[in-house]
């Protein structure tokens, strides 16, 4: 298993130290962790491997069946309005969002370290994917959450036999609760913001889609991005890709914000390199609505590394878009609406939509020839 390194002093832990940051407060991410890609390999996947699984050999940790609920893998599918256009359908995933591709690892790497308790804070998806996950690992589960998460997010938690905390406040508040309950030893902080393992599950979407295109990448991936593990996944994916010679180039990132929390939508605008400090307004899309992302500073450089951009959109755009998502056979939840929103409002389709300067130059990159987004979270999570 490879150990930990902080990203601002370079201190290494072993990851059995079940640290979750580093004593200088700094973040941690895989210590040299550099794959060898073996393009035949890649290009022999077994047909039979039909999980994220298949991409092992990029992965901090091996498979343990035990844990696998086959997720990954999702199907890319063509959108019926525009050209070039394709969807993936990660809300298709065991527990129904994509978060499944990091709580996997974590339940894995938490039954081979054999700990007994394991603490999460989320605003629902990431709390159902540990749950589940934990449970099949055989490791208790405690996930904190704000007062106002889903009912169908928090019976599912239940369902899986995770004690579910409620906390009053902001995502914020939800997250310190939850980092104090981790600081009790023998404790997992399965947090897919903190773990840095987390993310090496994510980054097998972009790998799917590299596979699922005919070895190739497209011009624009599209994310939501609240704290932003699916923009660090890709963006991980994509320098692995890169540096193995498999690519030639790497997809623009697009990353999509409500416009009621946007703290790194108004960074980019204005030329920051963190995060804008935000107050969080209510807003529909509740799984991004994070005012403060720990991880920021990376996310906004991934975002700019591919000449990407990050965008907003407001409530009622995209509450328009996951009604035409649904029109088209397709039920998610609010937050995997919002690229879609941004998708539409590129098109002209969205004409309450400002068209500020940041839009005008995301327009490109929304309308290129061949553009994927990810619909990650199912529409039974939050029904109304």
């Amino acid at each position: 298993m490879r150990p930990l390194a902080c990203v601002d002093c370079a201190r290494t832990y072993p990851v059995e130290s079940l640290a979750w940051r580093c004593g200088c407060g700094g973040l941690l991410d895989v210590a040299d962790f550099s794959p060898t890609l073996d393009p035949a390999r890649l290009a022999g996947l077994r047909p039979t491997a039909a999980s994220l699984w298949r991409y092992e050999d990029v992965l901090p940790l091996p498979v343990d069946p035990s844990v696998s609920m086959g997720e990954g893998l999702s199907p890319l599918v063509p959108a019926a309005r525009w050209p070039g256009l394709r969807l993936k359908l990660d809300f298709l995933l065991p527990t129904l969002s994509f978060k499944d591709r990091g709580a996997v690892l974590l339940a894995t790497l938490a039954r081979r370290l054999r700990v007994e308790r394991a603490v999460v804070d989320s605003s629902g998806n990431a709390g159902t994917a540990a749950a589940a996950y934990m449970a099949r690992a055989g490791v208790a589960c405690e996930v904190f959450v704000p007062e106002a998460t889903s009912a169908g997010k928090l019976a599912q938690m239940r369902a899986h036999g995770a004690t579910v905390r409620l906390v009053p406040g902001t995502r914020a508040d939800t997250a310190e609760a939850a980092r104090a309950a981790a600081d009790t030893p023998g404790t997992l902080y399965a947090s897919h913001v903190y773990h840095p393992y987390f993310v090496h599950g994510v980054k097998t979407y972009a790998y799917e889609i590299w596979e699922q295109s005919g070895h190739r990448l497209p011009d624009t991936v599209v994310v939501p991005v609240g704290n932003g593990t699916m923009v660090l996944g890709c963006s991980l994916a994509f320098q692995e890709l890169l540096a193995a010679g498999l690519v030639d180039r790497v997809p623009a990132i697009v990353a999509v914000q409500a416009a009621a929390c946007a703290p790194l939508a108004a960074a980019l605008a204005t030329g920051q390199d963190a995060p804008i400090p935000t107050a969080a307004s209510p807003t529909i899309a509740e799984g991004i609505a994070i005012a403060a992302p720990p991880r920021g500073r990376q996310i906004l450089r991934a975002v700019r590394a591919t000449g990407g951009s990050v965008i907003s959109v407001p409530d009622d755009q995209t509450a328009a878009a996951r009604e035409d998502l649904a029109a088209a056979g397709l039920f998610v939840e609010p937050t995997a609406a919002v690229c879609w929103a941004a998708v539409r409002a590129a098109h002209g389709v969205a004409p309450g939509l400002p068209d500020d300067d940041v839009l005008s130059a995301a327009r490109r990159l929304l309308t290129a020839g061949d553009v994927v987004v990810p619909l990650c979270g199912a529409g039974l999570k939050s029904p109304r």
